[in-house]
């Protein structure tokens, strides 16, 4: 497939993180983009602004006209949660037209680029958004699709300088390895984070998973780089040249990491030489690791050391990746996309480390009944961490409700001093007669949307 002919890009699932930094592209680069989600977010709110025609009702006359009289004009990408009898799908592949998943796209855009790919179960949005970044501050020609909106320029999507040779520019991407999405792309550069068990509603078991970052990494391009968390069993799966790296060993790691300020200090140890005393404004062990791991693509694509050092200063996260909402005497919130039970272990951690003298509350939303079944006693583990625990009802997501299965599996086995079970409804009311100190909201699904409730009540509560 190619571009050529294509004058209008029609998304179903628009609102998607990584739906809406692809539909920015096309709509950078000259093409008419309008879409469908199933519900109007500050992000399609943004979009709308930007110029493409959303709407939020399955009904097959919201698509624009001209879209639909010209299909093969029309390029029509969609996501794998659109359910296969979406009116809307249905009507677009009877018509004829090209319909296309985000990743064989996202994996056609990245191809004529020199690509620097980022997988894992966890850490890939937080460190591909420091790669990115790293470039972006010492001036490369990059682009970049993420997983997160970052706070150091708003936005899921960076766009390149225009040039007549892409394969200058250096494309970030990152990549997922949902529904397998990671095995459109061919990079030059790869970092994976992680290989954990994750996703087994698609793939079934861990072997699988297993099976498909071995397929990820065989598709590095020759003489091209792999940085590998130390331990993955990748090496023997790739033509590429293999590094590890850890937060404390492996050909990249970190050294004299301490607390400061509420900051990571550290220094980044790599085959060459050293970068001196980098403070990282985005606290958390997981985050000095993801630090080391950008660090080194950087550094493998040409980026001088100082300038990386530099960067990593000034990088200030991704938004819902250990995120600050409120910093006060009297009461710290913090916000986290956590919804594995590592991630959950490696945020509380850093945050007991940051805070040891405050008592930790943690409001948890587990997400997908397949991942609570999955998972149950991990997450249990990992929330006991915190002192106090606030358990909510699971988000579904793209899934139905599974007999048996609730958060009534997590919450039997959670060992905390404290516990309690409720509603989004009902979590004001209990914050509000026992008012946390240092209060975390962690989850993937839709408690976000309580963020400025919670902000509000503990700003009153002053």
């Amino acid at each position: 497939m190619t571009l050529d002919n294509i004058r209008y890009v029609y998304f179903l699932g628009i609102g998607g993180i990584g739906m809406s930094a692809l539909a920015r592209w096309f709509l950078v680069n000259g093409y008419e983009v309008a879409g469908y989600d199933k519900t109007s977010t500050p992000l399609t709110d943004t979009l709308q602004q930007e110029g493409m025609a959303i709407h939020f009702v399955e009904d097959v006359e919201q698509i624009p006209a001209h879209f639909r009289e010209n299909p093969s004009e029309t390029l029509v990408i969609y996501t794998p949660a659109v359910p296969k009898n979406h009116p809307e799908y249905i009507y677009l592949t009877e018509q004829g037209f090209t319909l296309q998943k985000r990743s064989q796209v996202l994996g056609l855009l990245a191809g004529r680029m020199t690509t620097v790919a980022v997988a894992g179960t966890h850490g890939k949005t937080t460190t591909s958004s420091m790669v990115a970044h790293i470039l972006k501050d010492s001036g490369v020609n990059c682009a970049a699709f993420l997983g997160g909106i970052t706070q150091n320029y708003g936005t899921n999507f960076l766009l390149n300088e225009p040039t007549d040779d892409l394969s200058k520019v250096i494309c970030v991407v990152e990549a997922d390895e949902f529904d397998r999405s990671f095995l459109t792309l061919f990079p030059q550069v790869a970092i994976v984070t992680s290989t954990d068990a994750d996703h087994l509603d698609i793939y079934g078991n861990h072997d699988s998973v297993l099976t498909s970052f071995r397929a990820f990494v065989g598709q590095i391009k020759p003489g091209g780089a792999l940085f590998m968390k130390k331990g993955l069993a990748l090496a023997d799966h790739t033509p590429a040249t293999v590094y590890d790296y850890s937060l404390n060993e492996g050909a990249y790691h970190s050294r004299n990491l301490r607390i400061e300020n509420a900051c990571f200090v550290f220094d980044v140890v790599y085959p060459e030489g050293v970068i001196e005393n980098v403070s990282l404004q985005v606290p958390g062990f997981h985050n000095v690791e993801n630090a080391v791991a950008a660090a080194a693509a950087a550094l493998q694509v040409g980026v001088e050391p100082e300038a990386i050092g530099r960067a990593l200063g000034n990088y200030k996260g991704v938004k819902r990746r250990f995120e600050y909402i409120l910093k006060s005497k009297n009461v710290i919130f913090i916000d986290d996309y956590a919804h594995h039970p590592a991630e959950v272990s490696a945020f509380l951690s850093s945050l007991k480390a940051l805070y040891p003298e405050r008592r930790v509350t943690a409001i948890f939303q587990p997400h997908l009944y397949s991942r609570t079944r999955d998972f149950a006693d991990e997450f249990a583990e990992s929330l006991s961490l915190a002192d106090r625990v606030i358990l909510l009802d699971i988000y579904p997501a793209r899934e139905l409700p599974i007999e048996g299965v609730s958060a009534d599996l997590i919450f039997k086995s959670i060992q905390s001093e404290s516990k309690i079970q409720c509603t989004k409804a009902e979590l004001p009311d209990i914050l509000r007669n026992d008012p946390p100190e240092l209060v975390a909201t962690i989850g993937a699904g839709d408690i976000d949307q309580m963020i400025p409730v919670l902000r509000n009540l503990f700003q009153t509560n002053q």
